[in-house]
């Protein structure tokens, strides 16, 4: 059965207490082959790893869910939580952010004042130096947002969804193609199930699709990727199987399921988005793969990474199981010169999750454990690579007094 989906500000409350340190040295690599799939439990290698940032109480901005993105140097992003108007006028909140690669952080805007939107989960884009993102509440009619914000500061709210066929709750992120945003809304459209839209960066939205469930999939939680001028993403529910799906859908809104997960050793419930790595599209599932049970929890399995072709042929490139290699991987992978890196939101040696890498092939390096503190736990969004180093955030973890997540940088 499909895990029901939580409020990111239900999430935040999570009391793992976790650590900066300027460096890391992994374990001793230890290789096994299940399923044939060849894996480096650890990284044998000393790493550059830190932690920059660690968030601290309203009005600061608290417990981020998205990644971050670079513009011309400068690391933006958003907070789930915090903010100058955290608690007063909604019950959702969050920030937009700056970050320099040294550590210093700044609060842009606050969200939660007025018909502002709340919540926001999404990573933002960049538009020819204006920034667009999402919020999964509040607007005008309380069913999320899309917003651009200047890199000063200065936030529009563009459109405010409804809740009705216009959808509600984006949770994805953003794509500019030639100009126009298109995205996905988790919920909502013609038949309650989740919307494909897009919209002018002056506000004027279309929607393009409306899933149906069943056969079709359902909840998209993940934003799109560009193959040559045809759109791809993920459903977190629906399909052959009611697991998920991936699908195509053209900027005109012809979608097509390509691949029904759930069957066998097949993975469930993909959160995150797609990667394009010379025409073959990667990505993740929270749960499912070849390991029976999850060895954290006793759950259904702990997640995997696959491979598609745009004409639908998937592949599990690796399975996960927990303490070995993590559990719950919801974040887009990262492309870095044809190796991918990503993050886990849980499991790993210490229980809040690793980053790992993993060649096309399916071999799997550990390269950090989060969770022992004060270090930061529980990774969530994908990563950015600025000039070799890797940064990413963490939804929870830091010192011993907040617990309200962290910035970090790992140089592989």
């Amino acid at each position: 059965m499909k895990r029901a989906r939580l409020s990111r500000c239900a999430l935040l409350a999570c009391c793992v207490t976790i650590a900066a340190c300027s460096q890391t040295t992994g374990l001793s690599g230890v290789h096994y082959t299940p399923n044939g799939i060849s894996v480096r439990e650890r990284s044998a290698t000393p790493l550059a790893y830190g932690v920059l940032y660690n968030f601290m109480a309203p009005p600061d901005g608290n417990y981020p869910v998205a990644g971050l993105i670079d513009v011309n140097g400068t690391l933006y992003s958003t907070t789930a939580g915090g903010g100058a108007d955290c608690g007063t006028s909604s019950s959702y909140c969050g920030t937009v952010y700056s970050i320099t690669t040294s550590g210093q952080e700044k609060v842009l805007h606050s969200f939660g004042k007025g018909a502002d939107g709340g919540d926001p989960s999404a990573s933002l884009i960049d538009v020819k130096g204006t920034l667009y993102g999402t919020t999964v509440a509040d607007g005008a009619h309380q069913a999320g947002t899309v917003f651009s914000i200047t890199t000063g500061g200065t936030e529009k709210v563009l459109y405010s969804f409804s809740g009705t066929t216009d959808g509600y709750a984006p949770y994805g992120t953003l794509i500019d193609v030639k100009g126009t945003l298109y995205g996905t809304t988790s919920g909502g459209g013609s038949h309650g199930d989740g919307t494909v839209f897009r919209i002018t960066t002056g506000g004027k939205e279309k929607v393009l699709h409306s899933f149906a469930g069943g056969s079709d999939g359902e909840s998209p939680s993940a934003g799109l990727t560009d193959v040559s001028g045809t759109l791809y993403g993920t459903t977190d529910g629906g399909g052959a199987y009611s697991d998920g799906t991936v699908f195509s859908i053209t900027t005109g809104g012809t979608e097509k399921v390509l691949h029904s997960f759930g069957k066998g050793t097949d993975g469930q419930f993909p959160r995150a988005g797609l990667t394009d790595v010379s025409g073959t599209l990667y990505g993740t599932t929270e749960e499912g793969g070849a390991y029976a049970t999850c060895g954290y929890s006793g759950k259904t399995p702990c997640g995997t990474v696959f491979s598609i072709t745009t004409g639908g042929t998937e592949n599990v490139v690796h399975s996960f199981n927990a303490r070995t290699d993590g559990d719950d991987p919801d974040g887009t992978l990262i492309d870095v010169n044809g190796t991918l890196y990503g993050t886990t939101s849980g499991g790993g040696a210490d229980g809040g999750g690793t980053f790992f890498s993993i060649t096309t092939g399916g071999t799997v390096t550990v390269l950090h454990d989060f969770g022992k503190a004060p270090d930061g736990a529980y990774p969530r969004g994908s990563l950015v690579d600025v000039k070799g180093t890797l940064y990413g955030i963490t939804q929870n973890g830091g010192p011993h007094d907040n617990n309200y997540g962290t910035v970090f940088s790992i140089t592989p």
